[in-house]
């Protein structure tokens, strides 16, 4: 480590020293996560980048035992700061760590370290022109190729970027306009950006948070943004349309937190072998799902209809961080590995299709999917398939019944797969 290193740590430990905002998220003992999905459920994906495969490709962040973050703090000549670094951080952490942990089962463990201050940029924001979903262009003087190199000249003697997982960068809420106008956040995951930096290590796994959220948990359009660095995909088809509504905060990540789906903790590490049931061949099984507010039992059951789509099965009742739940049920949802980040990639199965819904009044949720859930004595059925809900033994239990019949060979795939819209 060169001295001018040496100093640039030390000087950077001393301010985290007077940071008074937590830095991580150490409360219990981080969980074994469990092992990568296998077997004829583990649906492998047939698109490029983040994706619903069971599986997440090489370059992306791990999303279970101890992950760490640093986050850096922008302004702009035209959009100085109006807070300090820690009231920024404060919005996000430790939120996002409990989230996580809690949304895990304690199977990650995400930990956050702040370089505190403000990192002026070189030019006023509009000079950068960032868009929503604009690209990470390396070879363009301008967009979020520049701001990367200014946040390194800024920071890379002090940073050694090979102890950290993920890049958070938090811009001044001034920047910008209002996330109810444009919601310009974005991560660039997986795939390396073509900026490396002085340690060596590729510039990517990075978040760029603009603005703020609306709703009363607004931290979670982080949880969002580093969940594309773990390897999720976007489930929202357009801005208006969302097909899984407010059971996912890969579709909406404002208002009221949400809790993520089965399916995405199973691709994520955070269930256990045990705590996943697969049903790839005709037959019937009877068998009990246990929602989040509990540990341990059956947290998904998935039926694979074809190589790339599957119907999967889970618990929901309210929780620590699924406040919105007001009619607890089994979730039935539709999977598709063969539909890119934004293409509606998974479709929640509402079991009152035609109702407003039974949660109203916040307009950052989508009405009629919040009584999505099926309870007891409904049923769903689409070709061989057929879902039935038997009972709630304790109000985080429900059993049910899956009856798989063997498929008839006049019956088309798409009966299969073809799913009632949003």
């Amino acid at each position: 480590m060169t001295g001018r290193r040496t100093a640039a740590v030390a000087a950077l430990t001393a301010a985290l020293c007077a940071f008074t905002a937590p830095v991580a998220s150490q409360a219990g003992e981080v969980r074994a996560p469990g092992r990568p999905p296998s077997g004829p459920c583990a649906l492998r994906a047939r698109t490029p980048g983040v994706s619903e495969g069971a599986r997440t490709p090489r370059g992306f962040a791990r999303s279970h035992g101890t992950v760490r973050a640093v986050t850096f703090f922008i302004d702009f000549p035209d959009a100085p700061a109006r807070i300090s670094p820690r009231q920024r951080y404060a919005e996000f952490f430790p939120a996002v760590a409990r989230h996580f942990r809690t949304a895990s089962y304690g199977r990650l463990d995400y930990r956050a370290t702040p370089v505190p201050r403000w990192i002026r940029m070189a030019h006023p924001y509009r000079w950068y022109g960032i868009t929503r979903a604009a690209a990470f262009e390396p070879g363009r003087d301008d967009g979020y190729a520049a701001i990367a190199r200014e946040i390194l000249a800024a920071a890379d003697d002090e940073v050694d970027f090979r102890r950290y997982d993920l890049i958070n960068v938090l811009a001044t809420p001034q920047a910008g306009p209002p996330a109810t106008r444009d919601v310009r956040s974005v991560t660039f995951a997986g795939g390396p950006t073509g900026l490396r930096t002085d340690d060596g290590v590729p510039f990517r796994n990075a978040s760029f948070i603009w603005s703020r959220q609306t709703g009363d948990s607004p931290y979670r359009v982080l949880v969002h943004e580093n969940a594309h660095a773990f390897g999720l995909p976007d489930l929202y088809a357009t801005a208006t349309r969302t097909p899984v509504g407010h059971w996912d905060p890969m579709d909406e990540d404002w208002g009221p937190s949400n809790d993520f789906l089965a399916w995405h903790k199973w691709k994520l590490g955070w269930l256990a072998r045990r705590e996943v049931f697969c049903l790839s061949r005709p037959g019937s099984r009877t068998l009990t799902l246990t929602s989040a507010t509990r540990p341990g039992g059956t947290k998904l059951a998935v039926v694979p209809l074809s190589p790339t789509r599957a119907l999967t099965l889970e618990a929901r009742a309210p929780n620590r961080v699924d406040h919105l739940v007001c009619r607890p049920g089994v979730l039935l949802s539709l999977v598709a590995t063969d539909l890119p980040s934004g293409a509606a990639p998974v479709r929640t199965i509402d079991a009152t299709p035609g109702s407003r819904g039974c949660h109203t009044t916040d307009p950052n949720v989508t009405p009629a999917l919040t009584d999505a859930p099926f309870r007891p004595g409904e049923s769903w059925s689409r070709g061989p398939l057929t879902i039935t809900v038997l009972a709630r033994p304790t109000p985080t239990t429900w059993r049910l019944k899956i009856t798989r019949r063997p498929a008839r060979p006049t019956t088309p795939p798409a009966t299969l797969t073809a799913a009632p819209p949003p």
